[in-house]
């Protein structure tokens, strides 16, 4: 299911209006002109006592972290991090992009790379990613979100997939096996009445974020590939969320839904707690974020997200990281990304502390082998995708966003309007 897109040039000229905001604080924001080339800058960079600045958003600060603590106690260039409140960061970037303010390195969600990348905001680094010997190893799905033409702007960061997470406890009470992952999205489903007609107290079968555009595509787009659907045109200009398999999934979620089953707030969630109810323990089973597994108390089972009819996928998310426009220490920063894809910091660092690696070939490492549900995490990781599309944040991640009326429409409406919808959808994707 995975595909790498060499993004045209034609379509960097649709348009570069991602976010509004940061859209319209971007005029005339070239870089510095201080900068090294990047083929002129050795493979390993350069460690002469720097000081660099990296901004990441807030959801990933405890992996940016590790990165960045094991990086300054080992190197002679020192990194300070700068931890942004997520609903701030966009606004952050743009202003600071605007005035030639952006720190050294800075963090992307990796679907709204392709619109910074293609505004400038990232020097060209594929020379240096050509150099390293496991580059066909590296995450293809933020490879590509960060590729256009011959050009690389960036390099995982922090992935962040979405997989099918269940608490074993009440799984098992609820009278299904808790070592065995729902095959589809029937099963789910099934689980999901099962633990909440247990009638515990505060106990909900599922939970979502019905009013997060992020958090539903996030948790729903698997299940679609998963089905052998697509959900957006190869060139990232067409909505495809009006087909069988979509059709199928929002039917399933209304029906949960309407029979009750959906954690208190569901319905007007707007992503700032949807996990919280699963953290607590209260929820049986619900599509959930796999950065979050090593905070849970309890026993929780992990797979990937199921299609209709069987099949596994994962939204390959979380943040990517490239050298700004405005920094002029792109040798220095460019040896903490080298460092940052290195075996030392994959697998010591990211798979020690429970995290997903970004190269496949480091997938089977010795932490992840200790713990099956890493395992698995690592596993449906080479069985996801992410979507590539310049108006993403508009189309789908936006407050009222065209993909918030399709869903709100289908599952909490009466439904009857989901090809007016999705024709909305594309008309944002294709300006």
């Amino acid at each position: 299911m995975m595909k790498t897109i060499r993004r045209s040039a034609v379509a960097r000229a649709a348009g570069f209006a991602a976010a509004g905001l940061l859209a319209a604080s971007l005029a005339g924001c070239a870089g510095s002109g201080g900068q090294t080339a990047a083929a002129e800058i050795p493979a390993e960079g350069v460690d002469d006592g720097s000081t660099l600045t990296l901004w990441t958003r807030a959801p990933i600060e405890a992996q940016a972290k590790l990165l960045v603590e094991a990086y300054n106690d080992s190197h002679e260039n020192q990194v300070e991090l700068t931890v942004v409140p997520n609903d701030d960061y966009v606004a952050k970037v743009g202003a600071a992009a605007g005035s030639g303010g952006l720190p050294d390195l800075f963090a992307a969600d990796v679907v709204y790379v392709p619109n910074w990348a293609e505004q400038g905001l990232f020097q060209d680094i594929a020379p240096l990613v050509d150099q390293l010997d496991y580059a066909d190893e590296i995450n293809p799905g933020h490879m590509s979100a960060s590729t256009i033409d011959d050009a690389e702007y960036s390099l995982p960061f922090v992935l962040d997939l979405s997989v099918m997470m269940w608490n074993k406890d009440l799984v098992e009470q609820a009278g299904f096996d808790p070592e065995k992952a729902p095959e589809s999205i029937a099963e789910f489903a099934e689980i999901a009445r099962g633990v909440d007609e247990l009638g515990l107290d505060g106990v909900s079968g599922t939970a979502t974020g019905l009013n997060c555009g992020g958090c539903l595509l996030f948790t729903w787009f698997p299940s679609i590939w998963a089905s052998g659907e697509e959900v957006l045109s190869e060139d990232g200009t067409e909505a495809m969320l009006d087909g069988d398999a979509a059709q199928e999934i929002y039917a399933t979620w209304k029906g949960l839904a309407d029979d009750g089953v959906l954690a208190p707030g569901s319905e007007d969630e707007t992503g700032a707690t949807w996990v919280a109810g699963f953290q607590e323990g209260k929820v049986g089973i619900m599509p959930y974020p796999a950065t979050l597994l090593p905070s849970l108390s309890f026993d929780a089972g992990v797979a990937g997200l199921p299609g209709v009819d069987g099949g596994a996928s994962t939204f390959v998310g979380g943040d990517s990281i490239g050298i700004s426009k405005d920094s002029d220490l792109s040798g220095q920063a460019w040896n903490f990304l080298s460092w940052m894809m290195s075996e030392e910091a994959q697998v010591d660092v990211l798979a020690q502390g429970g995290n997903a690696v970004s190269r496949g070939d480091l997938a089977d490492n010795e932490y992840a082998s200790a713990d099956p549900r890493l395992v698995a995490i690592n596993e449906v990781a080479a069985q996801g995708d992410t979507p590539v599309a310049t108006h993403f944040q508009e189309a789908f991640n936006a407050a009222g966003s065209p993909w918030l009326t399709l869903v709100r429409n289908e599952v909490l409406g009466d439904g009857g309007t989901l090809e007016e919808d999705n024709a909305a959808l594309t008309e944002i994707l294709s300006q």
